[in-house]
């Protein structure tokens, strides 16, 4: 789908509102907007809220956005990003046209602006340490104080980048400095560091450089370069602003983009910090950036997540200009509306508990059938197996149930979905007094699941498999990964949920799902959505839980 044929999202917001008068106004007749992701982790839920919102604005005013990468800092990226980043702004919907743009393409025009600043008198080449300059730069309530090497002559600065470039001093020797005010209420413009030496590899441009821009000095400039109109960022870009704005003053820039910020997504038991989701796939808390229990995008996509219910999901909380909290219920409810339309219905048992029928004739089955979707008429149905021995989940049995229990009691009659009404007639426990089986008959005139001719009802009705043709498998169910709705971020790993997955071995499939081989979503009855892992093989097959029918984690924790 390209940014063109991506569907705006719907309604209004302060944003689009700006963009609005701005056509109208003719300011910005041709609208161009941005998604600049630096290439050092995978995309998070948080991107995909400034993915939509960009694409999606540039899609309904006719305009273009470009995807370009801010790798300014070789020490952290990787190319593996690069290419995880593009799959993932493609998978959730969107085109970036003809090529992806780079922040390195423009290295060398962005030396050339640093060199006009120096000649302007409005940069410098410092000597100070890391730690001497966050000494001098001040506090919230103090002034800066001005570097010792703040007025060098021109020319001497010129010969320092010049050599910084060619490689003479270690990292961290020298850096470039905007010439500002250090006495700024703003510290972004309390002489901001231009360039830093870094003697590291970079993906794209490879040893040619040792010296990198800073976000701030790139990123206005690459605007710029671009055309880009409106440069959407997120709140925590807002005291960036100004020094955004004194860079395309103070430079002989080919446009004069315009900055404006919107709140970033919080999502309850959600932590969106790159550094956080770094070190849980680091520190092995997970299994890697595309694990389920992530939020990123691509473990999103391998827990099942369709992209239109994202979509759906940003378009849903909206754009604001205050930062506030989302419960994740939000996101999940997207997740269950987009698959319901959609996802095949099949039966599946996760914790067996066998059913003998014992008034059912031995060595017979029959086929019986079901719907593929009530939803989705056309998408008719399917044949099930029938026969003596079958299983129910553990958990519609008790022994000694409660008053509302309506499931599987000694002497309690309940519908199997598609087959028939049955009565539990006897428990069988091993020696340990555990069940281990239920004896129960069935009534042949329900066949179907149909009330029998005299009339009785029955108060539940299970879902099942047969134990002839019913496929063993492993099934994975994730739950929040943090157990407090709004997690620590300086303290993340005291915070995990220790039940975040639970592997369940010893499940049984209707045959119908594995037979399929899909690598799309399908819901097992009762019991919620799933999609086959990519660890599945012929003879393991393996599948994710996406999301359950209920929001249980909401309802246990108000309980």
């Amino acid at each position: 789908m390209s940014s063109t044929e991506t569907p705006p999202e719907a309604g209004h917001d302060f944003i689009r509102d700006i963009v609005r008068r701005d056509i109208e106004a003719g300011r910005t007749p041709d609208i161009v907007t941005r998604f600049p992701p630096e290439p050092n982790g995978y995309l998070h839920i948080g991107h995909a809220k400034s993915i939509c919102l960009n694409f999606g604005v540039a899609a309904e005013f006719g305009g273009r956005c470009n995807l370009r990468f801010d790798d300014t800092n070789p020490t952290k990226e990787e190319q593996e990003y690069i290419d995880g980043i593009q799959r993932d702004v493609r998978w959730l919907g969107f085109d970036w046209g003809d090529s992806v743009r780079y922040a390195s393409d423009y290295f060398e025009q962005l030396y050339a602006w640093a060199i006009e600043l120096i000649r302007a008198g409005k940069a410098y080449v410092d000597d100070q340490t890391q730690e001497e300059m966050r000494a001098a730069r001040g506090t919230l309530t103090e002034p800066g104080t001005a570097s010792p090497w703040r007025d060098r002559p021109v020319d001497e600065n010129l010969d320092l980048l010049g050599r910084m470039r060619a490689g003479e001093f270690p990292n961290g020797a020298r850096v470039l400095r905007a010439k500002i005010d250090m006495a700024s209420g703003n510290i972004n413009l309390r002489d901001p560091v231009l360039y830093r030496i870094l003697h590291a590899s970079h993906p794209r441009t490879g040893t040619d450089w040792c010296i990198y821009p800073s976000y701030d000095f790139a990123h206005g400039q690459s605007d710029a370069i671009e055309g880009v109109t409106h440069s959407l960022c997120t709140l925590e870009f807002a005291d960036h602003r100004p020094l955004y704005e004194w860079l395309l003053a103070n430079l002989p820039v080919p446009s004069e983009p315009h900055q404006y910020e919107f709140a970033r997504l919080n999502l309850t038991h959600t932590l969106l910090s790159k550094r956080v989701l770094t070190e849980l796939v680091r520190g092995g808390h997970v299994d890697g950036w595309d694990d389920p229990r992530m939020p990123t995008l691509a473990g999103y996509r391998r827990r099942g997540v369709p992209p239109e219910a994202i979509r759906d999901f940003i378009q849903r909380i909206g754009v604001a200009r205050a930062d506030s909290m989302v419960d994740v219920a939000m996101l999940e409810a997207a997740i269950r509306d987009a698959l319901n339309a959609s996802a095949p219905r099949r039966m599946a048992v996760l914790n067996p508990l066998k059913i003998v029928i014992e008034n059912y004739p031995e060595g017979e089955t029959e086929q019986l059938e079901a719907v593929n979707n009530p939803s989705d008429p056309a998408a008719g149905s399917r044949p099930v197996t029938f026969s003596r021995e079958i299983y129910v989940e553990r958990d519609d049995f008790m022994e000694d149930p409660p008053k509302k229990f309506f499931r599987l009691s000694q002497g309690r009659e309940v519908r199997l979905r598609y087959a028939y009404f049955v009565t539990c007639r006897e428990v069988m426990k091993d020696a340990n007094g555990e069940v281990v089986e239920l004896r129960c008959t069935y009534d042949p005139e329900t066949r179907g699941g149909n009330t029998p001719p005299d009339g009785r009802k029955v108060k539940a009705t299970l879902h099942w498999v047969s134990a002839v043709d019913s496929v063993p498998a492993e099934v994975r169910v994730f739950e929040p990964l943090f157990t407090d709705p709004e997690p620590d971020a300086g303290a993340f790993a005291s915070g995990l949920n220790p039940e975040s997955r639970q592997v369940l071995q010893g499940c049984r499939l209707e045959p119908a799902i594995v037979a399929a081989n899909s690598d799309e979503p399908v819901q097992f009855e009762r019991l919620g959505y799933f999609i086959r892992d990519p660890d599945s093989t012929a003879d393991k097959p393996v599948y994710n839980r996406t999301v359950g029918l209920r929001d249980s984690w909401a309802k246990a924790a108000g309980k």
